[in-house]
């Protein structure tokens, strides 16, 4: 058994496609298949179902799966003990990420840590799924950090760790009847909402915070982009839940419904794997991110474009 042999099988059961995973190993597709038929050959199983239309893990593939991802990460492992010992990191790493990091300036970050690190390829990648999908990626060992907000406890077999914190503001379209005064929870529970979708970290600090009131709020459009969401409330079809880093962005054309009763606080973590040794250039970017400070400003917005405090920092 030999770690390229690992490495076309992790990556033809990640891409579930030949083509795909070729592409990504910059093999040529009769390689990859070499590659997984000499494994198959060294286990005495098959591990993918494959036809004209799919590619599918068979079970021994299926529990191949996780032992091989940690073996390539202790050969990886190995090679950045060295690595270190030589006076520089070397490798790649890949780094989930939100569409927003709230006052994180990851692109900066990320610029700094390359310079000192030009050896280390990162990777950035989203979810679909947005944060939820984005631990799931980690457990499977696709990810070797990532940045999300998950309220509650962390899932079993991650840690979390705060980086960053900024409220969520509701916004309106321009006069909505709401934005004239102080409004409650209860009341804006009777609005429609824009959100984004189940799994995403926003939409369920908000859905915790209307369950936990015991109100219902109806979500009759979903997004999974900012600026869909912002649409949608110029539109008049509802309000939304934004950070406030992006809100500062809007200017005056969409208005803050203070709500007096409750404030939402929008928590950024970072999130390693428990029990697997990652990286030293993922190491590396995890010392870059900041230790997380006291909590920003809840007070009521002033007077700036749409009224959001000094929180942000951008």
């Amino acid at each position: 058994m030999e770690l390229r042999h690992l490495e076309a099988f992790v990556a033809v059961a990640e891409e579930l496609s030949f083509t795909r995973a070729s592409t990504r190993l910059h093999l040529v597709q009769s390689g990859v298949s070499s590659a997984i038929k000499a494994l198959e050959r060294d286990l005495g199983a098959s591990l993918f179902d494959r036809d004209r239309h799919r590619v599918m893990l068979t079970d021994a593939g299926q529990v191949l799966l996780p032992e091989a991802r940690a073996t390539l990460a202790a050969a990886q492992a190995a090679r950045d003990a060295v690595s270190e010992a030589q006076g520089g990191l070397r490798g790649t790493v890949t780094v989930g990420t939100m569409l927003s990091t709230g006052p994180l300036d990851l692109p900066g970050l990320l610029g700094r840590f390359h310079r000192a690190h030009p050896g280390v390829a990162v990777r950035l990648r989203l979810s679909a799924s947005g944060s939820a999908g984005l631990a799931r990626e980690m457990l499977e060992g696709r990810l070797d950090l990532a940045l999300v907000s998950l309220p509650g406890p962390p899932p079993a077999g991650l840690s979390l760790r705060p980086v960053t914190e900024e409220p969520l503001i509701a916004v309106g379209p321009p006069g909505h009847p709401l934005a004239a005064g102080p409004a409650t929870l209860a009341q804006v529970a009777g609005e429609p909402f824009i959100d984004f979708p189940l799994g995403w970290g926003n939409r369920a600090v908000v859905d915790q915070a209307f369950a936990a009131a015991g109100l219902d709020r109806e979500v009759p459009f979903e997004a999974a982009d900012f600026t869909a969401v912002i649409n949608l409330v110029r539109g008049g079809l509802g309000l939304a839940f934004l950070p406030a880093t992006v809100a500062a962005d809007l200017g005056a054309d969409l208005d803050v419904i203070e709500i007096r009763d409750h404030t939402f606080s929008w928590v950024i973590s970072v999130v390693t794997p428990v029990g697997r040794r990652i990286s030293a250039a993922a190491r590396a970017i995890l010392a870059e991110l900041p230790e997380p400070t006291a909590a920003p400003s809840r007070a009521a917005p002033a007077s700036s474009g749409l009224g959001i405090t000094a929180t942000d920092s951008r």
